[in-house]
């Protein structure tokens, strides 16, 4: 089977297959013309793409929290928000690298997490306005301080 035809129809054999082949090629065999270079190029992009992404929709859900926490700070579940904003922002502090920097774009991820809140109901009444603009600075974030956090807003 070919190396596009693996790739299409059996991800993680054609996964294996080209780890061997750059291990083969690594120690010095030649194996160039046997490698699907195209797609593992993209998949190598890809890996970038999804570490990004994923520290991305880590800080959303925590921006998510923070903002209920804000909105409604007499709910009964300020405990459960307080915590799931410290964790979210721990995997966040994990998987950011020092590149991610200059792409995360933090306007928009907490834009996308104030549509989300601002969709809720909770029973503790009428939330506290909500400001259009994040409030949030990155390093604020990866610090992980939730009552400096909430204070922000």
């Amino acid at each position: 089977m070919s190396n596009s035809a693996l790739y299409d129809t059996d991800a993680l054999a054609w996964s294996e297959r080209q780890a061997a082949l750059l291990e083969r090629l690594a120690s010095g065999e030649r194996v160039n013309a046997e490698i699907d270079w195209p797609n593992l190029i993209e998949e190598v992009r890809d890996v970038g793409q999804s570490l990004l992404h994923a520290c991305e929709s880590l800080l959303q859900q925590a921006m998510r929290h923070l903002l209920k926490l804000h909105a409604w700070p007499a709910s009964t579940a300020v405990d459960h928000w307080q915590a799931e904003a410290a964790t979210f922002l721990d995997d966040a502090k994990r998987r950011f690298s020092p590149s991610m920097r200059q792409r995360i774009d933090l306007a928009e991820v907490y834009a996308s997490a104030l549509r989300s809140v601002r969709r809720l109901k909770d029973q503790s009444g009428a939330p506290a306005p909500l400001p259009d603009i994040c409030p949030f600075t990155l390093d604020a974030l990866l610090a992980g301080d939730i009552d400096a956090l909430v204070g922000m807003i």
